[in-house]
This record gives structure tokens, sequence and C-alpha cells, in this order.
């Protein structure tokens, strides 16, 4: 499914190629599963049109736009949700493809926008795992306010992560993968953060001396913040 990378690609072309343009159609997906508009369809294509888009935001796997007024669309990116920008190339999770050159919009968008000066943007979903939201104050309400800190954006301090490790009693993926923990790492970067660990470890045939000084690794076995003590589990032998 598409992790912190992917929607922050499509955060950073939302930005750099909608921001300050005014919205002058929309069109929202007869879509209940997806779209959840308590006031209608209709309701919210009339909120989206005239207003202009003044940044795009995002937290974990969830973005938003931020419009001149409320009320500010948000999408929960699902298993195969993707933003598309015609004549503007996108990353995208490879599951989310779809054919943007054969039929456009696409059958599976949820949500589709023209701008002012012409360029036209669109939401897919063609697994319907998404969610497309209206909300006043994305932020303050769930899903985006039970997350926990963005990975990229509000990373953990060294000893903030090792204080919370110590208080939790699961296994290591399963925390990386709790949004409420640390959001926006989902299985192919958790898979791969730990791969990469493991693989350097072995690299440098576990002479701990040689681990980045910044791993967590001398943290948890030192007997004080700051200090290694490791000689009773990595002792190399001459």
């Amino acid at each position: 499914m598409p992790e912190l990378p992917e929607v922050e690609a499509a955060r950073r072309a939302l930005e750099a190629h909608c921001v300050g343009r005014r919205i002058t159609r929309c069109a929202v997906a007869d879509d209940s599963k997806v779209v959840v508009a308590a006031a209608g369809r209709v309701a919210f294509e009339r909120a989206m049109v005239g207003r202009t888009i003044v940044a795009a935001r995002r937290r974990g796997k969830n973005l938003w736009l931020r419009l001149d007024a409320p009320p500010f669309p948000s999408f929960q990116f699902g298993m195969a949700g993707a933003i598309y920008i015609k004549g503007v190339a996108v990353t995208k999770y490879k599951r989310s493809a779809v054919n943007s050159e054969d039929e456009w919009p696409s059958k599976y968008s949820k949500f589709f926008v023209e701008l002012d000066d012409g360029l036209e943007f669109s939401f897919t979903d063609k697994r319907r795992f998404a969610r497309v939201r209206l909300f006043d104050d994305p932020e303050t309400v769930p899903p985006i306010s039970e997350l926990g800190p963005d990975a990229l954006f509000e990373p953990m301090s060294v000893d903030n992560f090792v204080d919370s490790l110590s208080r939790k009693k699961i296994g290591i993926k399963a925390l990386l993968l709790d949004q409420s923990f640390i959001s926006g790492i989902g299985n192919w970067i958790a898979d791969e953060v730990l791969y990469q660990v493991v693989k350097y470890a072995v690299d440098v045939d576990a002479d701990c001396d040689r681990f980045p000084v910044e791993w967590l690794f001398h943290h948890r076995w030192g007997k004080k913040p700051g200090k290694v003590d490791v000689s009773g589990y990595c002792r190399k032998e001459n």
C-alpha cells in the first residue's frame, strides 16, 4: 500500500503545481464507501468550487488540502490511493497505478478538480479502501488526530525512541507499523529498515565497534546514556 514516501511525493507535487490556484470545477464520485460526505456528494462539490488552495499538508499516510476557507478535503490513501496531475509525473505506489492516458479522469477517480489555470488533478482508488472526507480542521479529528509523530517531519530523538521501546512489550515490526506510535511507516519501509540493519551488522562481522554511533544498540546496551558497555554481549576473539 502507499506509505509515507508515496504520499509525500503526492503532497509535494500538489504543493508545486496547485497551491495558489482557484478550484473552478469539482467532481466527487458517487461511492459512499470511499467518499464520506455527511451532507451529500453535491454539497461536497459545491464546498470546493471557488476556493483557493493555500497549502498541501500531510501526516503519516494522510494528506489534506488547506483552502482559503474551511472545509478542507482529506485523503486517506488506503491500499491503492494515488494522486494524478494531468501532464505531471507523480511517483506512486506501483499497485496504485491506473492508465490516466487512455481515460481522463480515470474511472477510478474519487475526487477530481479543475483549477483556474486549466490544470486538473484527481485522487483515484481502484481497490476502494481509501477514504475521501471533508473536515473543518483535519488535524483535530480522527483519523489524523489519532496518529503518532510523523516519521519524516517529527522524528523522535534517540532518547525518546529508546524510552518508548523500553515501555513496550511488542515485536519491533509490529511497533513500527503502529500508526499511533510513529505515523507513515508501512510494511515495505519496516521490512527495509530491519533488513538493512541486519545486513550492515553481518557485513561488519557483528563487530559492535564498527556499528554506526547513532545506532540504538549503543544506548540499549550501555549502562548510562551515551556510554557503551557491550562487554557481555559483543566480544571479539583474538
